[in-house]
């Protein structure tokens, strides 16, 4: 068993014990939600990995996300938030938030091959949050997101600061440029046995193609390529202050 003994998986415990502020009780769930695909257990025909966890974390983890955003900015309108719990819950942000809290190296993956899987601690974390539900239930699992990681390792007041919607810069400096931005969405699949589609959306200038991303939603997909392709038309010399206008 995961947990069976300290000894044998210290790191496990530490993690549980001093990120997340409890012990697990059913282990086999939580050694399910480290699994990912790429390693994929079989038994009884069937393929044992963390892709049904995350469909049900990202679903818990949504609703919390936007109960919290909706007490804490009363104020605020509909496009406020459903921006804000963008921003907070994407495939990027959760990375860098698993990254941060030291998930990666718990995570069993196919190993030399990280830069395929570039969802992966993004992935790992929303299944994650999938297992304590199961165990725990939904109001346990809330105070865990909200006092244990929202409140400790992510700054929302300073989220809501930082540029999100690089699609409309993009767009606008194509007019001032005389250029055409348009968005393509290249494919979109069905992933593993989750059944969470995915939508790779490119974006091209003038008929070219330029950057392209993946993610769960189009306008998050649209989004995350609009990014990658406006630093990357920043980044050259000759169309740094044409897009910095």
């Amino acid at each position: 068993m995961l947990f069976a003994e300290k000894k044998e998986r210290p790191e496990f415990y530490r993690f549980f014990k001093n990120v997340l502020g409890f012990t697990p009780r059913r282990t086999e769930l939580y050694h399910t939600a480290f699994i990912h695909r790429s390693v994929s257990a079989i038994t009884e025909g069937h393929r044992t990995n963390n892709e049904r966890l995350e469909y049900l974390g990202d679903a818990i983890l949504g609703s919390v996300v936007a109960e919290y955003l909706y007490k804490k900015y009363p104020l605020k309108g509909e496009g406020f938030l459903t921006e804000m719990r963008s921003k907070i819950v994407s495939r990027k942000s959760l990375g860098q938030l698993a990254r941060k809290i030291g998930m990666l190296e718990l995570i069993e993956h196919q190993r030399g091959t990280e830069g395929a899987f570039k969802s992966l601690g993004g992935d790992a974390f929303e299944a994650l949050i999938g297992a304590i539900y199961l165990e725990r239930g939904y109001r346990f699992t809330r105070k865990v997101i909200i006092n244990k990681l929202l409140c400790t390792y992510i700054d929302v007041d300073e989220v809501a600061k930082t540029e999100w919607n690089f699609k409309s810069k993009l767009i606008d400096w194509g007019q001032k440029n005389h250029k055409k931005v348009t968005f393509e969405i290249v494919r979109s699949v069905v992933r593993g046995h989750s059944g969470r589609r995915e939508y790779e959306c490119r974006v091209d200038i003038d008929g070219q193609p330029q950057q392209s991303a993946i993610e769960y939603t189009i306008k998050a997909a649209e989004q995350l390529a609009a990014e990658k392709t406006y630093k990357a038309l920043a980044q050259a010399g000759n169309t740094m202050n044409e897009v910095a206008e």
